[in-house]
């Protein structure tokens, strides 16, 4: 049988877990947060996976780090969600607790990731990986502040 090569990513494994592991703890919050921190925290929660096997899919290293860096966000989105979740006492300290050593390892997983596609897109492109090729931010000033010279 066919399986797309992101199927067999651990990270991408991982972030499975992660997603069925936030659908139940999502299923014990009341029933008008449906629309809010429900619908918020699933949807940020299979943003990770998504980004993981949609990265996976891009011809450009640059990209792939691009789309690792999106399921990041999504994880701390999703983090974020729960921890709203316990400041309105729908889920324990406890709970929040033992999601930690999952959200590390996933973390972990995704900027190994991240470093990995970024490391091989240096070599492909022979740059050197400490140096800092980005342009220079000009600031204009087109407005003068009151008092200020």
């Amino acid at each position: 049988m066919f399986t797309f090569p992101f199927e067999r990513l651990e990270v991408y494994q991982i972030a499975l877990d992660f997603f069925d592991v936030i659908y139940e703890v999502t299923d014990n919050l009341p029933r008008e947060e449906r629309y809010g921190i429900i619908s918020q925290a699933r949807r940020s929660a299979s943003s990770v996976a998504a980004n993981i096997a949609e990265g996976s899919a891009r011809i450009s290293l640059k990209e792939q780090a691009r789309f690792s860096e999106i399921a990041f966000g999504s994880l701390a989105e999703t983090f974020s969600h729960l921890l709203m979740a316990q400041r309105r006492n729908y889920i324990s300290g406890e709970q929040i607790d033992s999601l930690r050593p999952l959200l590390f390892r996933l973390s972990n997983k995704i900027n190994g990731l991240r470093k990995s596609q970024i490391k091989r897109y240096h070599k492909k492109h022979n740059i050197d990986p400490h140096s800092v090729n980005e342009d220079p931010i000009v600031y204009k000033k087109d407005f003068e502040l009151p008092g200020l010279t």
